[in-house]
C-alpha cells in the first residue's frame, strides 16, 4: 500500500549514491566492528544455524502475516540519517518472533486495528551507520554491542484501521528522538495515551517488551539466545 510522507519531519539530506553509501556503510562495519563481537556474516552459517534450529530461519513479514501494512522508512530518504540505508522495502524476524507478531495481528483484527511495520531484523552495517549519523545510544544502538534488530528479534511497529490503513493518533512520528517518544511521557492528550497503552498491552501478551525510549520499538522475550547477523536482504533472497 502506498502511503503519504509528505508530513513527516524528516527530510532527505544526504547525497550520496545508493552504491557508494553501501559501499561506505560495508567500510564502515569492516573497520569499526568489535574484534570480540560474535557476527554472523555468511550464508552458509546462517543455514547451518537454521538447519540445526529452525528457529534462526529469518521469516519474510509481508508473506507470513496477512494484511500487515509495512513502511519501510531506511529504505527511503524518509528518516533520520536523510538516506537510503536498506536496497529493499523488506521486513524479516526470527521464526518465534514473526509467529508472535501473527498472533498480534489477529488479535488486533478483532478491534478493526491492525500493524504497520517501520523495521524489523536490521543488517549489523546499518546499525554502524545509524550510530555514526546518531550517536547517542538512547535511541539508536551501539554497535560495540550491536542491535536486537539486528538479531532479528526486534520490531518497530504502530497501529492502523483495517478499514483504511490510516495509523492511529500516536504520541509521535517514528523515529522523532525526543522525551515525547518515551513510553512513560503523559503530557498528551488522552486519546493518544490510550492508544499507546493499548499497543503495549496486546504486544506485551504476546511476549514482547517495549523499549524504554522508544513507544514503537519492541523486543521480544529470548533475544539474547540470537546472534547477531550482518546479512543483507539480498543475501536472504537468494540474489
Amino acid at each position: 500500500m502506498k502511503r503519504d510522507i509528505s508530513n513527516r519531519s524528516f527530510r532527505p539530506t544526504g547525497s550520496l549514491t545508493l552504491p557508494a553509501l553501501m559501499l561506505f556503510v560495508l567500510f564502515a562495519c569492516v573497520e569499526k566492528r568489535p574484534p570480540d563481537l560474535y557476527i554472523v556474516t555468511d550464508m552458509a552459517e546462517y543455514h547451518t544455524q537454521v538447519a540445526a534450529n529452525p528457529d534462526m530461519e529469518l521469516v519474510d513479514l509481508e508473506e507470513y502475516i496477512d494484511g500487515l501494512l509495512l513502511d519501510i522508512r531506511y529504505a527511503t530518504p524518509d528518516n533520520f540519517t536523510g538516506e537510503v540505508v536498506y536496497t529493499r522495502p523488506m521486513a524479516f524476524l526470527r521464526r518465534p518472533v514473526a509467529e508472535a507478531l501473527k498472533k498480534v495481528q489477529d488479535s488486533l483484527a478483532h478491534h478493526g486495528l491492525g500493524l504497520l511495520v517501520f523495521d524489523a531484523y536490521r543488517p549489523y552495517a546499518a546499525t554502524v551507520r545509524f550510530f555514526e549519523v546518531y550517536p547517542d545510544p538512547d535511541f539508536v544502538a551501539d554497535p560495540q554491542f550491536g542491535s536486537r534488530h539486528n538479531r532479528g528479534c526486534a520490531v518497530d511497529v504502530t497501529l492502523t484501521e483495517l478499514s483504511t490503513g490510516n495509523e492511529i493518533p500516536m504520541p509521535t512520528d517514528f523515529d522523532e528522538f525526543t522525551e515525547r517518544a518515551h513510553p512513560e511521557y503523559m503530557d498528551l492528550p488522552a486519546e493518544v495515551i490510550a492508544n499507546r497503552s493499548f499497543l503495549f498491552e496486546v504486544m506485551a501478551h504476546f511476549g514482547f517488551t517495549h523499549y524504554p525510549t522508544e513507544w514503537w520499538h519492541f523486543d521480544y522475550n529470548g533475544w539474547e539466545d540470537y546472534p547477531l547477523m550482518d546479512l543483507s536482504f539480498e543475501q536472504l533472497l537468494g540474489h
